[in-house]
């Protein structure tokens, strides 16, 4: 499939398409705002001072630069700028950098050439990625440090992987039968002044996450048939009642998912079964569910609600101009702003991670509810299908569900609150947005982990039901897929390996249709 990009409808799921191998192709349209903005920037810089154009940067702004000196200007921007620190990042996080880089600039606000988009659209084309080291972003004047190290990867200099081998950029440029490119007036600050690193990385995450979510509705319809749930959390009118948006649709997805089950409980036939006695009694089951189970559509109603926010907050951000300063072709004026600053990425970031470690949690207490035999009252212990005490059924997926867990209620404290100023006080509020996408995209990871050990609870907790032919078809379906990625546990055995591919498949949308 060919994406292509006009700078303005750029979506999160042909993002996602283009880093997993689609092609980029350049509007004509775009290409014709593109050129007009250079033609325009360049007759302006002839005969006016334009920050970043003619002039040094941030609080070197006072001084004028020659022509002469224009090309160095750009290339010393880039080199000076590309010292991140820390393990590189994924390629994909590089490549969705790229791809938004290119659609921001597509805008034709930038006054850069069409030359330098047609040479990203090749690089992304040919999965050419610059080491991008994770550290040393502050997500004010936007990426500068991400960006830098992948604009010098364009100008032949640093590393770079090619088709996901690392080599020297210079060579990988030279397979390729490319040049390095010779910045061009502004073209240095156009690709490293922006949010398109923080906005690639969040959208992937939001990405994944839809995905997480999905299944996380899905198992969590599997838990209340597994458990024998009462029906009536399910309620139209309960959730008519409550009506916020996110809630009632996970409560109708529940309904749909659990259709057909004579696993759940009917809470009037109960009432009928348990008649009202002179004495106290002990009840033959608990007169309601624990709230993992009963209330999951108001737990998950605020996380689908937050990540429809968060999706549609980087979206926008995909298709924003984010550099300074601004070409106003139309209008004449070259305008001199903040848009770089990555505040509104790095706080749907921290909503994002904050929703998805609460989600790791409800997962987390959904798998004790199964695994602890005395608070289930209906399972072995650690659902072990042996020799309890001689086999050890999912005791070891417990404890890595539960560390997971911790990590990600520490990664969960908003990022975006570590202001420090910086670049001699000039940038004095900062938004820390590159470091908040790579925290959520870490958390949501996690979350994926624990969600998949819950599946795998969920499936060895059917393999124990003499009933479970009574499941919902779309439960039968769920279980079906979890075991075709980690099969039933009876003798004790090495589970990482499974446990990761399961993971994966949480984290890739393969564990059913995505119901978002």
């Amino acid at each position: 499939m060919v994406h292509t990009l006009t700078g303005k409808d750029l979506t999160i799921d042909e993002l996602a398409g283009i880093v997993r191998g689609e092609r980029v192709a350049l509007s004509s349209a775009a290409l014709g705002r593109v050129r007009r903005s250079k033609k325009f920037l360049d007759a302006e810089a002839r005969s006016r001072i334009i920050y970043g154009v003619n002039t040094g940067f941030g609080p070197m702004a006072s001084v004028l630069v020659g022509t002469d000196d224009l090309a160095a200007l750009q290339r010393n921007l880039v080199r000076s700028h590309a010292c991140g620190a820390g393990e590189p990042v994924k390629d994909e996080q590089v490549l969705a950098a790229m791809a938004v880089r290119l659609n921001t600039l597509l805008r034709g606000d930038s006054g850069v050439s069409v030359e330098l988009l047609q040479l990203l659209a090749k690089l992304i084309n040919a999965r050419f990625a610059p080491l991008i080291p994770e550290h040393g972003g502050v997500g004010a004047s936007g990426d500068l440090i991400q960006l830098s190290h992948i604009a010098l990867g364009l100008i032949g200099e640093g590393d770079a992987t090619l088709r996901g081998k690392r080599m020297g950029a210079s060579e990988a440029l030279h397979k390729l039968n490319l040049k390095p490119r010779v910045l061009q007036q502004k073209e240095g600050l156009a690709l490293i002044n922006g949010t398109s690193f923080m906005a690639g990385a969040a959208a992937l995450a939001a990405y994944e996450a839809r995905h997480i979510l999905s299944v996380a509705i899905r198992s969590s319809a599997l838990a209340l048939e597994a458990a024998g749930a009462f029906d009536d959390a399910l309620a139209p009118y309960l959730h008519d009642a409550r009506p916020h948006p996110g809630q009632g649709e996970i409560a109708k997805l529940l309904r749909a998912l659990t259709a057909g089950s004579k696993l759940l409980q009917s809470r009037r036939a109960f009432e009928r079964s348990q008649k009202p006695q002179m004495q106290t009694v002990e009840l033959e089951r608990k007169a309601q569910d624990v709230y993992s189970l009963r209330c999951a559509p108001q737990i998950l109603g605020p996380m689908l609600e937050t990540l429809r926010d968060v999706e549609s907050t980087i979206t926008i951000e995909m298709n924003s101009a984010t550099d300074n300063p601004l070409i106003d072709e139309r209008g004449g004026e070259v305008l001199h702003g903040g848009n770089f600053h990555g505040e509104y990425v790095a706080a749907a970031m921290d909503r994002l991670k904050l929703a998805f470690a609460k989600l790791s949690v409800l997962c987390e207490r959904r798998l004790n509810f199964f695994l602890h035999d005395k608070v289930n009252g209906a399972f072995p212990p650690f659902l072990n299908l042996e020799t309890p005490g001689l086999t050890l059924g999912l005791q070891g997926l417990q404890f890595v569900a539960t560390s997971t867990t911790a990590l990600n209620q520490s990664l969960a404290y908003p990022h975006s609150l570590h202001s420090l100023p910086s670049n001699a006080d000039n940038q004095d509020v900062v938004s820390m947005g590159a470091d908040a996408a790579l925290l959520a995209a870490r958390v949501v990871e996690n979350t994926a982990l624990v969600a998949a050990i819950e599946l795998a609870a969920l499936s060895q907790a059917f393999a124990t039901l003499k009933s479970r032919s009574n499941a919902s078809p779309e439960g039968k379906n769920l279980v079906r897929a979890i075991r075709n990625n980690l099969p039933v546990v009876r003798e004790d055995r090495p589970l990482w390996r499974d446990l990761q591919t399961l993971a994966t498949a949480v984290r890739h949308g393969e564990m059913g249709k995505n119901l978002l």
